[in-house]
């Protein structure tokens, strides 16, 4: 793959993943809307890994008390703070790997990379965000998370394989919906998205060790690099900005960027 466009690939995730937008919808669009070729899932995935690495190291406290209490968690001890995290995001994970492993199997993954769906996608959880963000209350925190509230959002984390709808948007929905403030809401989505981007990550390194394609590998190398710097530059904006403004803009870019796409999808 040409290096321009893995470094468009590169940023259009980078800037994307923790943004509501939906990265893997924007990554479909870079050939719906233009004359360039499908990039792939390989690659797709790969960026994903790179912001994979952004998010560790952005919530390094959060992530090593998880990784300190997993050992006690795997041995049923659910009574410090790390083996608690540990189980609940294990617990939110499960729905996304069952429904994304059904999807592969069957096909239908590739079969939903389309502009209508990311479109209808893109405006109405767009909007559903926007109920949720001026409808929630605010008293809890990610301290507060428990098992009910990791099942819920794990469950809408899950919607979230249809290209479009966006990871981290409906995650924050979730959260917003349950209570949690947009900060912490955003915070649980990110932590979230570590064990899924890593399942995908496994997934992919197993692919590319089958087949023994160099090439590939080391367009998916360079591609996650420069995704983990954007990313990293993009979440630290945007956990900034959440103290003090809604996600009402995201929303407005959600609509009109829906609105656009339908109107595309049904008019060629």
């Amino acid at each position: 793959m040409p290096l321009y466009m893995l470094i468009l690939v590169a940023l259009v995730q980078g800037i994307t993943e923790f943004l509501p937008v939906s990265s893997s919808g924007h990554l479909i669009l870079i050939s719906e809307l233009s004359t360039l070729p499908d990039q792939g899932q390989t690659i797709d995935v790969a960026v994903h890994v790179g912001t994979l690495f952004a998010v560790v190291l952005f919530f390094w406290s959060d992530v090593k008390l998880g990784l300190a209490g997993t050992p006690r968690m795997l041995t049923g001890r659910i009574d410090t703070p790390g083996s608690k995290l540990a189980f609940l995001l294990m617990i939110a994970t499960i729905p996304a790997i069952l429904l994304g492993l059904f999807l592969k199997l069957t096909g239908l993954n590739d079969a939903m990379r389309s502009m209508a769906v990311i479109g209808w996608t893109m405006l109405l959880f767009g909007l559903v965000l926007w109920w949720a963000d001026q409808r929630g209350a605010t008293g809890k925190q990610s301290t507060d998370w428990s098992t009910v509230d990791a099942i819920k959002m794990g469950l809408a984390q899950a919607i979230a394989l249809i290209p479009g709808t966006s990871r981290s948007g409906i995650c924050i929905t979730a959260g917003r919906w349950l209570g949690y403030t947009r900060h912490d809401s955003a915070k649980l989505a990110m932590l979230m998205s570590i064990p899924t981007i890593f399942a995908s990550g496994v997934l992919l390194g197993a692919e590319v060790i089958a087949t023994g394609d160099t090439v590939v590998a080391r367009s998916a190398a360079i591609g996650a690099a420069l995704a983990f710097v954007a990313a990293l530059l993009a979440l630290q904006f945007m956990m900034r900005l959440l103290r003090s403004v809604s996600f009402t803009p995201y929303v407005v870019y959600r609509v009109i960027l829906g609105v656009l796409l339908l109107w595309l999808a049904y008019t060629q």
